[in-house]
């Protein structure tokens, strides 16, 4: 009996100091205004200099495109994704200014809506999340948007259309 006194009594010293220091921590991060961490966006793996991997997919129009075939402005999108829905009528309207040769849309998942927006101001691939363009791109977020050069390199690269022209205008 005396050691289950021990053991109760113990237990109960360690939950009082678990929470002090759990209220000592809340309270520094609150001071640093949250840590100091911000998300600066999405987490692309290929950034600006990056080559595109190799692929190949086919549009829902029945276009081929390639790594080869592939320049101008690229943009990963989800179904169910909100912040996707909400780039969508801006990407559209900055696409059809760049003409529809200069355009992939990837469209994971079914969407389609997404699909049906893209499909006359880009080039509209649907793939699974983990299909051969977004495995190109190393790509696991969205939306993620990229800018590529006739070289097939990244020049810029963002979740917002901002990004990709204050990074390409630097």
């Amino acid at each position: 009996m005396p050691y289950l006194t021990a053991a109760i009594v113990l237990i109960g010293l360690l939950c009082v100091l678990n929470l002090l220091l759990t209220l000592s921590l809340i309270r520094r991060l609150r001071q640093t205004g949250g840590g100091g961490v911000q998300h600066a966006g999405p987490p692309l793996t290929l950034r600006p200099g990056s080559l595109v991997g190799e692929f190949a997919a086919v549009t829902v129009a029945g276009e081929l495109v390639s790594h080869d075939t592939v320049v101008g402005l690229v943009g990963f999108f989800s179904a169910g994704c909100e912040p996707c829905h909400k780039l969508l009528p801006r990407f559209t309207e900055h696409a059809r200014t760049l003409g529809r040769e200069n355009v992939l849309a990837v469209v994971a998942g079914d969407d389609a809506e997404a699909v049906e927006a893209l499909t006359p101001v880009a080039r509209v691939v649907v793939e699974n999340y983990d299909g051969p363009v977004a495995g190109a791109f190393q790509n696991t977020w969205t939306p993620a948007l990229y800018l590529l050069g006739s070289d097939h390199r990244v020049v810029a690269a963002g979740g917002r259309l901002e990004d990709l022209s204050a990074a390409s205008t630097a």
